[in-house]
């Protein structure tokens, strides 16, 4: 995901010069060619994400598009005044990176395990996005170039690959369906809808149960008319997040189902509930270790499908 952002940065840059980059120390591996080719849109402001955050605020006011990229939690947890107070509130065109969403940086231990962005970015009430594969990367990255306004973009180091199909755009708050199916709705948001992915596979040749994955690449805005038609058409739904179940995608769709009066006949979230990940590991052991890995994908689809009566129907 990294190499395909800084890709179309890079296309960005070439033909806009109000495209701005700043980072927080990090990446020069990955950066060494954007910051080559514009060496006057870009900044690197040293381990200081506040002040990162502020100047990036006060160029944005000034007319530029100023992107901000750091790991993990450093671009939005450790400046969430900035964010908020000077960004987010003034309606400025910073976009917020985050390298290394949920368990990217699984390794480092707790400090960079990103898992609590998602719920917190999106109660600013800025568009929160994350992509689950290179295609959705790589639209994001330009379309929130021209969304006004303050948003956040997670990225992750695993994807479910390129999944585009020819003609497809790439919207801001809508979703896409890459699999249909009536019996379970898995919705996915981030990288790990590659486990979805597996997992609706597995599903269907193993047990039968026809799947409907979505990918939710956009947390907020929501697209509501595709979480509501799956409440009503499909047994039931499970989210799944690289991040903590609380105020993350899972809340986000339980909000809006019961708010909206479409409350689904099961549903089952996959996410972190142990408030911290107070153990190191790589991404794929600390989501097998949390409940997060297709197996716990498909255990938690069989759950709703047996409450639907699945399986009942299938021996009848």
């Amino acid at each position: 995901m990294r190499d395909r952002f800084f890709e179309r940065l890079g296309e960005m840059a070439a033909k806009d010069s109000r495209v701005f980059l700043i980072t927080g120390d990090l990446g020069f591996g990955a950066l060494d060619k954007y910051v080559a080719g514009f060496p006057k849109q870009f900044l690197n402001c040293g381990v200081a994400e506040q002040n990162m955050t502020g100047i990036a605020t006060g160029m944005a006011l000034e007319g530029r598009v100023v992107y901000t990229y750091s790991i993990g939690n450093f671009p939005t947890l450790r400046c969430l005044e900035q964010v908020r107070n000077d960004a987010a509130y003034h309606g400025a065109d910073v976009k917020i990176v985050c390298i290394g969403g949920g368990f990217s940086y699984g390794t480092l231990g707790m400090s960079h395990h990103a898992t609590e962005d998602l719920g917190i970015m999106r109660s600013l009430g800025i568009p929160t996005i994350a992509p689950g594969c290179l295609w959705e990367t790589s639209e994001a990255t330009e379309a929130l170039a021209k969304y006004p306004g303050t948003c956040y973009l997670r990225l992750d180091k695993s994807s479910a690959g390129d999944t585009s199909r020819p003609g497809e755009a790439f919207v801001i708050g809508k979703a896409r369906e890459l699999r249909r199916g009536e019996d379970v709705t898995l919705i996915a948001t981030g990288g790990i809808l590659g486990l979805a992915l597996s997992a609706a596979t597995d599903l269907a040749q193993r047990l039968g149960i026809t799947t409907r994955v979505l990918s939710m690449h956009t947390v907020l805005p929501l697209d509501n008319a595709a979480v509501i038609a799956a409440s009503r058409q499909t047994g039931g739904i499970v989210t799944i997040e690289e991040h903590t179940v609380n105020g993350g995608l899972g809340s986000a769709v339980a909000e809006l189902l019961m708010e909206s009066g479409n409350a689904p006949r099961a549903f089952q979230r996959v996410g972190l509930r142990s408030g911290f990940s107070s153990i190191v590991g790589s991404q794929e052991y600390l989501r097998g270790h949390y409940s997060m890995d297709e197996r716990a994908i498909v255990s938690a689809a069989m759950s709703v499908a047996r409450g639907f009566g699945v399986f009942a129907r299938q021996s009848a």
